[in-house]
């Protein structure tokens, strides 16, 4: 029933949004715990790339799935729903509120929408055949491939992440079916859990990319250059290594761009991933949308985030 299911609060949107400082206000105000919905975060180390709250931006409130596994490891959309309902379920039981915040467009939804994830075996052969191929004709002409096959998970995914362009291809060569049309047939089990969530947006898109331009500032002051060069030169994995940070400072340290000319790609390249974010969340017809740049301060956006969380009416 309804009524017996877990009441989750979510705050999502793009990065530079403010996700983290609304859900530390919020969690002080509900009494609620933080479970992270970022990608990137998850991994111990890369913490300036991936914008990790430091312990004085946690202000004491409980943060989990954050910072607890090796860069060298792999990891799911499937592990992480696993994860995030036990990190839910705990926080629940311990009558705390559990609030759901971050970017990561694919795990929120799956979360959210409670996917049913098939276990299919692995073509390690025709595996190594796709890798082979994006090494002699590029990752672009895998993506393309995908894209044409499986649009809507193209969609999701990055041109640079090659391991999930390839397990996608290798999941529609092994079943004929592709990532999408799986997740449609398959007969959902109702979720356990009751969303509520607030997207954070801007009304003005220069004030957002003007926030991601002095993000990116504040990273390099804070030790960027040195936290990519750290990763650039170790075998991290080519999950990890895709994160917005690392791979655009590359150039600098190969000598075909200078430092400059890299900070203002990964500016742009920030900003792109923003849109990509905010598209994804759009999509969602259930999830409000709270404008940052219409709110003259965190206590007064705090206050329409919980009015929503904690009203009788979805309604926008």
């Amino acid at each position: 029933m309804a009524e017996c299911k877990i009441k989750v609060f979510g705050i999502v949107g793009p990065t530079a949004s403010g996700k983290t400082s609304l859900a530390v206000e919020v969690c002080k105000r509900l009494g609620g715990e933080v479970v992270s919905c970022d990608s990137m975060q998850i991994y111990k180390g890369m913490d300036i790339a991936t914008a990790k709250p430091t312990p004085e931006e946690m202000c004491g409130i409980p943060h989990h799935l954050i910072g607890f596994l090796d860069p060298t490891e792999s990891y799911s959309v499937a592990r992480y729903c696993e994860d995030a309902k036990k990190a839910i379920e705990e926080i629940s039981s311990a009558g705390r509120v559990p609030l759901l915040a971050g970017g990561t467009g694919l795990y929120y939804s799956s979360l959210a929408d409670n996917i049913t994830f098939f276990e299919e075996e692995a073509d390690l052969e025709y595996r190594r055949f796709l890798f082979e191929r994006a090494e002699k004709e590029g990752a672009q002409v895998l993506y393309d491939e995908l894209l044409e096959a499986d649009p809507e998970r193209a969609q999701t995914l990055h041109i640079n992440d090659l391991n999930r362009i390839i397990r996608a291809l290798e999941i529609l060569h092994t079943t004929g079916k592709s990532i999408t049309l799986q997740n449609k047939e398959s007969k959902l089990i109702e979720s356990p859990f009751e969303f509520r969530t607030v997207c954070l947006d801007a009304k003005d898109r220069q004030f957002l990319y003007d926030r991601i331009n002095a993000r990116v500032d504040i990273m390099m002051e804070n030790g960027l250059l040195e936290e990519a060069e750290r990763f650039l030169h170790s075998d991290i994995g080519n999950t990890a290594v895709q994160a917005i940070g690392y791979k655009e400072l590359r150039p600098y340290y190969d000598g075909t761009a200078t430092l400059d000319e890299c900070i203002e790609n990964l500016k742009m390249q920030t900003r792109r991933y923003a849109k990509r974010q905010l598209t994804w969340f759009r999509r969602d017809e259930r999830i409000k949308t709270l404008y940052i740049d219409e709110v003259t301060s965190l206590d007064e956006l705090a206050g329409e985030a919980i009015r929503f969380f904690t009203g009788e009416s979805y309604e926008q």
